[in-house]
């Protein structure tokens, strides 16, 4: 399939998507959110894709906001309410979905750009890439759940920092902070990013996404609830085909053959 915005390669068990806007650093228009959710769909029906890499095309940025030629033209409170739910809705989508979902942030992750990148599960940056959340100096705040994602990864104190002073930082700030896992050379990037999403593609994709649900659910709980749910999915994920193939395998001393029931 062809998107206007969005180029898709395929590889062994693994999607990498890539944002094509480079002439406006990979701004998020709606036309480019709408494909998007389109490519997501057909990813989540691809069984043969069992991890997803998002990076943005060029080398300047990954996504360096929403499109504010288009956001000054939305002509009410409440077209801007629905905006807003409309990106908090796939982003949330891709942060829930069955399949892990690396983003390769090669460059500025502004605003919508940062967002994006926090839906992700594993967030690999070049060391030239840029996050912040400066939608403050613009007279807004974050829409598609910079608020909240940046509250809940990092602390309400340095949320409030980040979206009060619209400061970016660097890579090597994120990793200490623990907004991004790993950070790589410029050139090295995508081929890390693709080596992860290989690497997880062999994993046992229940087991993937149940462990996702436990954590993204269990962390918004108290710690009682947060083990009864942990404890529950244990229980759903033995009546796989896949326990049974990864016990087997490893008391054989061989490699698992994972097929997803």
């Amino acid at each position: 399939m062809q998107w206007k915005h969005i180029a898709v390669e395929k590889g062994e068990g693994w999607a990498l998507l890539t944002i094509q806007r480079p002439e406006v650093m990979n701004a998020l228009n709606r036309e480019t959110l709408e494909e998007l959710t389109e490519v997501v769909d057909w990813v989540e029906n691809e069984e043969d894709i069992r991890a997803l890499v998002l990076t943005g095309a060029g080398e300047k940025a990954f996504v360096a906001g929403a499109d504010i030629k288009e956001l000054r033209q939305v002509p009410s409170s409440n077209e801007a309410e629905r905006l807003a739910a409309r990106g908090q809705a796939l982003f949330s989508r891709l942060e829930n979905s069955p399949k892990p979902v690396i983003m390769a942030v090669n460059g500025f992750a502004l605003g919508g750009g940062c967002e994006l990148a926090m839906s992700g599960d594993i967030l690999i940056a070049s060391e030239k890439a840029r996050f912040g959340q400066p939608e403050i100096n613009l007279g807004v705040l974050p829409g598609y759940g910079g608020t909240q994602r940046l509250a809940r990864l990092l602390g309400k104190s340095m949320a409030k920092y980040l979206c009060l002073t619209g400061e970016m930082i660097g890579a090597e700030e994120a990793l200490r902070m623990g907004l991004v896992q790993k950070v790589v050379p410029a050139d090295q990037l995508l081929a890390e990013a693709k080596k992860l999403a290989s690497a997880l593609a062999e994993k046992a994709p229940v087991a993937m996404n149940y462990t996702k649900q436990a954590i993204n659910r269990g962390a918004e709980t108290d710690l009682a609830t947060g083990l009864a749910l942990e404890s529950s999915y244990f229980g759903v994920v033995f009546d796989t085909e896949d326990r049974m193939e990864g016990m087997d395998a490893f008391l054989e001393k061989r490699k698992p053959q994972f097929k997803n029931r």
